[in-house]
């Protein structure tokens, strides 16, 4: 069969819909020879309005909108289509977005939702989310959880990433750190861990370290380590290379990812594979991401995310505990093979093969 993909994040975009895109598409391919792929990245005018019957007269038998939209001329194209929605952060999470673009947002993506032949949502908690906004009927959304980049579930040893880790930064060379990764926005909640991380004492004070870039909220969050003279926090707005990432991942005491509202919360699971303790929010799709085993706290209560960071800190044997059992735990719920599986039975169901 030839499924004919939106590859615009497929193959311009570094990071989260990026990686979906190719991870996804890669795994398909690699676990279910018959599937032909075509990757489409054209001009906005084609693919917002010609898309959907370019694919079907290319002998495409099914569309997949990798991120969020579909071509508006699908309905036409005479073929069934899928959407993978990631998350409805421009609802939930308003104040980050202008008016405008929550308008623009809502007419693709909503117009999406409501017309595909069927969506996909990366976790329960955005499928409840595209039921409730654009009232999708709940038999035609299946929750396939989003894939890991495949250098994930393979552990690199420790002494390789350690040599890694210091080499990219020194500062780092027999140092603990702890670390973040995400977008700098509101929504991630920077400043709730920095204030979480400035009430942690003692000599042996691990480093943090942010990975990630931001504007607005990035300078709000400078500004307060340098009113307060937090010393210790390094923001790393260069990190793409994957291997870097696994390496620190690896190494790191924990990963702190208390975000007010996720999609999925990829990070959360690249930690645990690389066993890693993680601590979270206990909202939206996080719990699902994280499992149990992970440190799980409101988000908006600083006394919570320090109290878990000092447990962790604190206590070895019990981050190391909490490490292993949400490695497992990840293992179980997003190997690659059960996600591939899941999406292909959905093509097949819809008469695609």
């Amino acid at each position: 069969m030839k499924i004919g993909y939106d590859a615009k994040r497929y193959y311009h975009n570094r990071t989260g819909l990026g990686n979906y895109s190719r991870t996804l598409v890669r795994d398909m391919t690699a676990l279910y020879p018959d599937v032909e792929t075509a990757l489409y990245d054209c001009g906005t005018w084609e693919r917002t309005f010609r898309l959907g019957r370019k694919a079907a007269s290319e002998n495409c038998v099914l569309f997949h909108g990798l991120s969020n939209e579909l071509p508006r001329d699908i309905v036409k194209a005479g073929i069934p289509s899928v959407v993978t929605m990631h998350d409805v952060a421009w609802r939930t999470f308003p104040a980050m977005y202008k008016p405008w673009d929550r308008l623009i947002y809502d007419w693709k993506y909503g117009w999406s939702a409501r017309h595909a032949t069927h969506v996909v949502c990366i976790s329960e908690s955005t499928k409840r989310d595209v039921m409730r906004f654009y009232e999708v009927p709940e038999e035609r959304i299946s929750v396939i959880y989003q894939p890991v980049q495949q250098i994930y579930y393979t552990p690199m040893p420790r002494q390789e990433a350690l040599l890694l880790v210091s080499n990219t930064l020194p500062y780092l060379k027999d140092r603990p750190y702890i670390l973040t990764v995400g977008s700098i926005n509101k929504r991630k909640n920077l400043m709730g861990m920095v204030k979480a991380y400035e009430r942690v004492s003692g000599a042996d004070k691990p480093e943090f370290v942010v990975v990630g870039n931001g504007r607005e909220y990035r300078r709000e969050v400078e500004a307060y380590i340098s009113e307060r003279n937090i010393t210790g926090v390094h923001i790393e707005s260069n990190i793409h290379d994957g291997r870097v990432l696994q390496a620190l991942y690896t190494c790191a005491e924990c990963l702190m990812y208390p975000s007010f509202y996720e999609g999925f919360g990829l990070p959360v699971v690249e930690a645990s594979l690389q066993g890693c303790a993680v601590i979270t929010s206990n909202v939206s799709s996080l719990p699902e991401a994280a499992g149990d085993d992970a440190l799980q706290c409101n988000p908006a209560s600083v006394d919570e995310l320090a109290e878990a960071l000092r447990l962790l800190l604190s206590d070895k044997q019990e981050r190391q505990r909490r490490a292993e059992l949400s490695q497992r735990y990840c293992r179980e719920h997003f190997a690659p093979e059960t996600l591939s599986r899941q999406m292909y039975e959905l093509y097949e169901r819809l008469g695609a093969v």
